[in-house]
């Protein structure tokens, strides 16, 4: 694998100066590029598939029958690469879909700010904090659009649910909780390690990730159980509830977050917890986010974001939301007490109670949301303005959920400053914020951010 030198980032910024500084008409086709084939990827090529703006011109994958379903997928037009960068250079690209793991998430994207391309990269845009701030110095620098892929944000019946909390509808908000609920066992199991497939580059698949023997555990999907690569299903899942209910009560991040779990039911290889609980205390309220990988089980409430306010509680997933009323106490149900009992006994209301607000529905579609966050990011493209998902909002979620995985390793609660980014007086906690890159990819990573 050719290293790229510092030299060859500064290259990238010279490129950028000198080539894209003009910025798209309202008519213009946009050229995008995609990095990784996977399941999300297959899901972000339909989506800008069906933009009617837009050319799939490039698909980069480093195992070689992911390249071929994803140009097939993008109807044969989009140019084959198997090295990134080399499709970084192509200068008739003016954007890049990164779905790639989530090691890789914030050295491309920073890459390609530097090279002139806007971005969409997936959620959690990191794999450790200070690789977000990094992302964003990038985004501004460069003057780039970059929108993280939470894409819940672009769901009308999300920005509806906004504004009826925004307006006290259902009164201040005092606590929010949600989960991943699912049953996974008996495993995957544990395979030996073994030589990389010939047609898997294993080496770029690594990246800036520690050197470890091929196995199929570490890769595809399932790169999502170890820390090399990963948050586990805290930074996977969690990334879209803690986003929405930070974006919604505008908040930064969390004050404190505590977490526990661990891998208690999955035995065979892997990392990262089946089984975690994490409390978010926030200014005026808490969020919990629960994770069971090994037992599914039904939630009291129902599924989805729940969001408890002093005059109801406001129910939220991608299939729609609903404001579920809590009833006013009548003056008359005041019970008169005498030493602490109530005299004559308990008192009967006849009133009928009446309930603080109405109760509402509203639908939603999971398809509408991926296809009106890939229209937000092409319509900022054009007119330059901040994505409604931009890149500080998705570096404030996925650090939140960091957070919890970094408590959930120290075996403590945490305090987290929200506006200077820093653990309070924790340093073991706070080296937890940033992990080395590998050569020849911690000397690209200099190059950027020096």
């Amino acid at each position: 694998m050719n290293s790229m030198t510092r030299r060859g980032a500064v290259g990238l910024t010279a490129l950028a100066a000198a080539s894209y500084k003009r910025i798209l008409g309202a008519n213009e086709r946009i050229q995008v590029g995609f990095i990784g084939f996977g399941l999300i990827g297959g899901q972000h090529v339909h989506d800008f598939k069906n933009q009617t703006d837009v050319d799939l011109a490039a698909m980069c994958d480093v195992y070689q029958p992911r390249l071929e379903q994803g140009v097939a997928a993008c109807g044969q037009t989009a140019k084959p690469y198997t090295d990134f960068r080399k499709m970084l250079e192509n200068k008739d690209l003016q954007a890049i879909v990164i779905c790639t793991p989530d090691h890789w998430h914030a050295l491309m994207t920073m890459l390609a700010c530097a090279a002139g391309k806007d971005v969409y990269v997936e959620k959690p845009v990191s794999l450790f904090v200070r690789e977000g701030r990094w992302m964003i110095d990038a985004a501004r620098r460069y003057n780039r659009i970059v929108q993280a892929g939470t894409q819940q944000r672009s769901g009308y019946h999300y920005q509806h649910a906004k504004q009826l909390i925004e307006q006290g509808y259902i009164g201040p908000i005092m606590s929010a909780r949600s989960g991943s609920f699912r049953n996974i066992m008996p495993g995957f199991g544990s395979p030996p390690d073994f030589a990389a497939p010939s047609d898997f580059d294993y080496n770029m698949w690594l990246g800036p990730a520690p050197p470890r023997p091929y196995n199929k555990m570490r890769g595809l999907y399932h790169f999502r159980w170890f820390w090399d690569y990963s948050g586990g299903q805290m930074t996977n899942l969690g990334a879209h509830e803690i986003d929405i209910i930070q974006w919604i009560m505008g908040q930064k991040g969390p004050a404190a977050v505590s977490s526990s779990g661990g891998r208690f039911a999955l035995k065979e290889a892997g990392e990262t917890p089946d089984t975690q609980d994490a409390l978010f205390e926030y200014d005026g309220f808490t969020a919990a986010y629960s994770i069971r990988e090994a037992s599914a089980g039904r939630r009291a409430g129902g599924g989805g974001l729940e969001l408890f306010g002093t005059k109801g509680s406001l129910v939220i997933n991608r299939s729609g939301f609903e404001v579920i009323p809590d009833m006013k106490t009548s003056p008359a149900n005041a019970i008169p007490v005498f030493q602490g009992h109530p005299v004559g006994g308990p008192v009967r209301e006849d009133v009928k109670p009446e309930p603080w607000v109405e109760a509402r529905k509203e639908p939603g579609s999971s398809d509408e949301q991926f296809n009106l966050h890939a229209r937000n990011f092409l319509d900022c493209i054009k007119s330059r303005e901040r994505p409604i998902a931009d890149i500080e909002g998705g570096h404030q979620s996925t650090t939140a959920c960091h957070l919890a995985n970094i408590s959930l390793r120290v075996g403590r609660k945490i305090r987290w400053d929200a506006d200077k980014e820093e653990i309070l007086g924790d340093p073991a906690a706070s080296a937890m914020l940033v992990r080395p890159y590998r050569k020849p990819w911690d000397d690209v990573l200099r190059g950027l951010i020096s």
